[in-house]
């Protein structure tokens, strides 16, 4: 489904109601990077031929430095360019810039060949594989934030301390809480409404001003486009309202941004449940080597689930963040929490942070799962009480423990291809030096007069 057709386009350009067309690719960190193009430009030559962009931006840090160690782009190779091709299934609205549309651009070499490294086409590939078999996934992504009442500019010059959190105590499920900044997130709801989002509810957390705004499940691919442009629409909405959001894993000691995926598989033709059946917990035998293929790989794609140094520090026991690999029904201690019945029967990973890139992690749930199906491996049973007490198998507690799983990955190699899991794991050794170079804030506090 698209909210926006090209015939309608062409249209509000004629008559002047639109004249900005967004145009940009998911990058590494799962941030939206393009142009900006004047609307007749687009329609007359972008829409039929694409436009180039440089190939570094698939291969940069988050403060977008030029890095070594990547295969397509370098300053040996000098920085090409590559081809933005924009999918028109993706072409929408967007409310919240006047007079503006948004369209996401699959990547490509000049030649017309898929960039094998962008997101949108690692999790292409995976879906792929998935329809190859007669399956189509479903997925949902629930994406908590932070909400402050300052500025981003504000923020950044105070170094991101002494800010003021939108709620001053835990706001879980609080009406009040909701109501006290009502005014942004039906803005946020209302915006993504009109960019063809199905918006479900909004919500407090339990951090200090902390809420989760929730969108319908859609097709995998879908829901990963609509995370992004809805991840880049919060922040923009917030910095016109004069606050700033984050989505950062776990920006203080109390609870950290989460960003649970549903994910259930369905027939491709006739839409058929295949994951409930007869078995135990109403589960069909797909379901339970789909399942079993989730424990068994976890620990080695927990990079694509957890990029980034911050992200570990969600995963504490009693924090509503997983640490032990398990699999519960309807448990919120284990790593993978099993909800609904039916149709809806669905698997949760409540691994990812707000800081995921959700081409990479839903990717990885598919990958996961189609080896749990062709290799038929057996579900262990469900983990009934507290997985925190429980002493198996355990989430990743580092990036560079994560790095040295996803390198030694027999699945990540077969599933992805030697040069995705290089380009991934360079990305990982390039956070990993940028932070050990780094001096902190508790260093200075630690040592400046007492060491």
């Amino acid at each position: 489904m698209t909210p926006l057709t090209v015939e309608q386009l062409r249209v509000d350009v004629e008559a002047g109601r639109t004249d900005t067309v967004l145009l940009s690719l998911t990058d590494l960190q799962g941030r939206l990077s393009g142009k900006r193009l004047h609307a007749p430009f687009f329609v007359d030559e972008v829409l039929a031929h694409g436009s180039e962009a440089c190939s570094y931006l698939l291969a940069v840090d988050v403060d977008m430095n030029t890095v070594g160690g990547y295969a397509i782009s370098s300053w040996e190779s000098g920085y090409g360019d590559v081809v933005l091709k924009p999918d028109l299934d993706t072409l929408r609205p967007v409310p919240w810039q006047e007079g503006t549309v948004s369209v996401l651009a699959d990547v490509e070499w000049e030649d017309g060949s898929p960039v094998a490294q962008s997101p949108r086409q690692i999790l292409r590939r995976q879906l792929d594989r998935l329809a190859e078999r007669g399956l189509r996934a479903y997925a949902g992504t629930e994406l908590e934030f932070l909400v402050f009442r300052d500025t981003y500019e504000q923020a950044w010059t105070s170094g991101y301390r002494d800010l003021t959190p939108a709620n001053l105590y835990n706001v879980d499920y609080s009406m009040i809480g909701t109501a006290r900044i009502e005014p942004l997130l039906r803005r946020i709801r209302l915006a993504m409404a009109g960019a063809g989002l199905t918006v479900e509810s909004a919500k407090g957390e339990c951090n200090l001003g902390q809420h989760e705004i929730a969108f319908r499940y859609a097709e995998a691919l879908r829901t990963c486009d609509d995370h992004v442009l809805y991840k880049t629409a919060a922040k923009e909405i917030a910095a016109q309202e004069g606050m700033a959001l984050t989505f950062m894993a776990k920006y203080d000691q109390r609870e950290g941004n989460s960003c649970h995926i549903h994910l259930s598989v369905r027939g491709a033709d006739d839409d058929a449940p295949v994951m409930a059946g007869d078995g135990e917990h109403g589960f069909s035998p797909l379901m339970e080597h789909w399942l079993a293929g989730q424990l068994a790989s976890l620990r080695e794609l927990t990079l694509l689930f957890a990029p980034n140094i911050n992200s570990y520090k969600r995963f504490a026991p009693g924090s509503f963040a997983p640490t032990a690999v398990r699999w519960g029904r309807d448990n919120r201690t284990c790593a993978l929490r099993v909800v609904g019945r039916g149709q809806s029967l669905r698997v949760e990973n409540r691994v990812p942070g707000g800081d995921v890139n959700p081409y990479f992690a839903v990717a990885g749930i598919v990958a996961a799962g189609l080896r749990g199906i062709e290799e038929e491996l057996p579900l262990e049973a469900a983990f009934p009480g507290n997985a925190y007490l429980d002493d198996g198998p355990r989430v990743p507690e580092t990036l560079q423990e994560a790095l040295q799983l996803w390198e030694s990955s027999e699945l990540a190699l077969a599933a992805f291809g030697p040069e995705v899991v290089e380009h991934y794991a360079n990305t990982a050794r390039v956070e990993l030096a940028a932070f050990g170079s780094a001096v902190t804030d508790w260093e200075r506090y630690r040592g400046f007069e007492r060491l």
